[in-house]
């Protein structure tokens, strides 16, 4: 398996151990309301679909996929019907991850450092930039698992890989939707049975959707570093809002002062 991380083209591998890493924007701890896509579960004519192709449908699938491919990242078959191909993965973190040998200037580039310090472990925690899209180069026997643990390991990530899961985005109509995906999927596979177009089938990267957090599932560090972030987020809340009402108060004031002037 090999992987990039990017927000435009090409790849490194996982062997080679690149360092490229193209960053924008910055997440925050809380989720801000917005315009969601539709969360579903996978209907079972899907499941259908992606449980079996025979070679001869794989070879027709993967000649149509890489005759409609515009960015080169064409799907390779092998003679054992084994093929290899891409899959752009984009990040949606909203909580801070914890990196091994984070250290002074350290962490994924464009991160984004918590107020944390550096514990004992020599471990740290920052915002991974939310919306990057990070191109994997993957075989047709990868699993979500794997794909899950082949990000993680390039951003040195110490968390759990159980605490993240991967989506499909996918659009069906004029509707969009937004499932998890099973940890023993093949991505690759979906990607070939949809087709090489983004609108049609994205891979999303979330933490686990539990409803509830699962504070026990978080070492130590982990939650004094949300503890600290809660406090900061707080404190920037009440400066804002003492700014907001000593205003109100000054103009209050300079109306009075100016109907008693006249009075």
């Amino acid at each position: 398996m090999t992987w990039t991380s990017t927000m435009s083209s090409g790849y490194s591998s996982l062997e080679e151990d690149s360092e490229e890493f193209f960053f924008t924007a910055r997440t925050s701890f809380f989720k801000k309301p917005s315009g969601k896509p539709t969360n579903c579960k996978d209907v079972e004519k899907e499941k259908e679909l992606r449980t079996h192709l025979s070679r001869e449908e794989i070879r027709q699938k993967v000649e149509l996929y890489n005759a409609s491919v515009r960015d080169h990242l064409k799907m390779t078959l092998n003679p054992s019907g084994l093929y290899t191909g891409f899959i752009k993965v984009q990040l949606e973190l909203l909580r801070p991850i914890t990196v091994r040998g984070g250290g002074a200037g350290g962490g994924p580039v464009g991160s984004t450092r918590t107020q944390a310090v550096n514990n004992n472990n020599g471990e740290e925690a920052f915002y991974l930039p939310r919306g990057s899209v990070n191109t994997l180069h993957i075989s047709s026997t990868n699993t979500v698992r794997q794909v899950i643990e082949a990000l993680l390991q390039k951003f040195t990530v110490a968390d759990n890989p159980a605490k993240f899961a991967l989506f499909k985005r996918y659009r069906r109509e004029d509707q969009v939707y937004v499932c998890k995906l099973a940890e023993g999927e093949h991505p690759l596979f979906l990607r070939l049975v949809a087709g090489p177009n983004s609108d049609t089938l994205s891979f999303v990267l979330r933490e686990q959707q539990t409803g509830e957090v699962m504070w026990d599932a978080f070492s130590i560090p982990e939650l004094h570093n949300f503890l600290r972030i809660l406090n900061k987020e707080e404190d920037d809340q009440v400066q804002v809002l003492t700014k907001r009402y000593a205003n109100y108060r000054e103009k209050l004031e300079e109306a009075l002062r100016a109907v008693e002037n006249h009075g």
